[in-house]
């Protein structure tokens, strides 16, 4: 449960709620730093009477500080933090449907959500479809009264499509079912589901919120204190938890996370930009650009739009292969969100997972986590890159 910073008066700003929130100096030494509780176990007053821990799989003081935070940077009620971003995403679908029941998923989704809707929860029993979540037609035309969950990416990974989330909201609540929107590359920095009308919203922590590189992890924040008391349940009994240390860094991150969003757009506004002048790029696919399809729904429910950027090599796969391997300052790998620069090609690196399917990605995409270098170094970089095959 999140408790305000300032101490109640609900006035707090997200800058200071990501420094603050669940972060009180520590009561024995005046620590400014969340400590990092190692320990497993905790002594308790008598049988049954304890000072708020038992055990460190139920919970831990450094996972408590985390917990707090981010579900306050995400206006939720309650927060849980997980061992990463597909152990949150599999406690959300345990809570929320079983064996029988329809998911729908962006027909662009992350390959790893749809290995694991596919693969792991299909073959148990769950049923679901993929859709063009642009169009409330499109959603319709797949939806079954057993549906239970639509599960929502914007933008998402890795086309970088915009989703209306409180139109889809809307939709799905009309007919009994619950939302959940993955928030990894906006941030709550840059946009809240939860006040759009979602009921859940997932997070790989490894990515903005830890913003180093360092760390995997994973998080979900609800808008239900009984919806979040099931999933501090699973976190519990499944016990994907991360471990003290992750937690600290994942927090150290959080608090500069705005500061690093506002550069993260900044830089690949400017990279977009660039990418759109050159004949060796047929399409760059960033929602900052007016160009791009979901560029008002972003307007509208983002304060900025992120430091992702994908395009679409003129020359093909053969091509998109090349620039990845001819950039240096652009490293040529997987992950995004921290503060060093990646390119990746997702057809054959994060969403390998669904080639053959209906999910498929592009070959000629690739896809550019833009980070905080210079601008100016990052845009030569790939210029340097594009000339080689244009």
């Amino acid at each position: 449960m999140s408790v305000d910073a300032t101490g109640g008066d609900g006035t707090a700003g997200f800058e200071t709620r990501a420094v603050h929130q669940g972060q009180a100096p520590d009561a024995g030494t005046g620590a400014v730093v969340t400590p990092i509780s190692l320990s497993t176990t905790f002594v308790h007053r008598s049988v049954g009477e304890h000072r708020g821990y038992e055990y460190s799989r139920t919970g831990n003081p450094t996972r408590t500080a985390l917990e707090e935070c981010v579900a306050s940077l995400e206006n939720a009620v309650a927060g849980a933090a997980f061992a990463s971003g597909m152990a949150a995403e599999d406690a959300v679908l345990r809570a929320l449907a079983g064996p029988g029941d329809h998911v729908v998923i962006p027909d662009d989704a992350y390959g790893g959500t749809y290995r694991l809707v596919s693969r792991v929860h299909g073959p148990a029993g769950l049923d679901w479809s993929a859709a063009d979540l642009t169009s409330l037609d499109a959603l319709a035309a797949v939806w079954r009264p057993e549906t239970r969950v639509l599960w929502l990416e914007s933008p998402t990974n890795p086309m970088l499509t915009v989703l209306d989330i409180a139109a889809l909201a809307g939709f799905a609540r009309e007919r009994g079912a619950r939302v959940v929107v993955d928030n990894t590359f906006a941030t709550p920095y840059l946009q809240r589901p939860l006040d759009l009308g979602a009921d859940v919203v997932v997070h790989s922590t490894t990515k903005y919120l830890g913003g180093h590189s360092d760390v995997v992890g994973g998080f979900v924040a609800t808008a239900d204190a009984a919806l979040g008391e099931e999933i501090a349940f699973l976190q519990n009994a499944v016990g994907a938890i991360p471990g003290p240390f992750d937690c600290y860094l994942v927090l150290r991150g959080v608090k500069t996370l705005a500061v690093r969003m506002d550069r993260h757009g900044e830089n690949a506004a400017v990279v977009a930009e660039a990418l759109a002048g050159h004949p060796a790029v047929a399409r760059v696919l960033y929602p900052g650009r007016p160009d791009h399809p979901g560029h008002d729904v972003a307007r509208r429910q983002m304060r900025g739009f992120g430091g992702m950027v994908s395009f679409v090599a003129a020359g093909g796969e053969a091509a998109a292969l090349e620039i990845a391997r001819r950039t240096r300052i652009f490293a040529l790998a997987e992950s995004l969100g921290a503060v060093e620069s990646l390119i990746e090609h997702p057809a054959r690196m994060t969403h390998a997972s669904a080639e053959g399917s209906p999910l498929a990605v592009d070959p000629a995409l690739l896809r550019l986590s833009v980070g905080l270098e210079s601008v100016d170094d990052l845009v030569a970089d790939l210029r340097r890159a594009l000339d080689a095959v244009a």
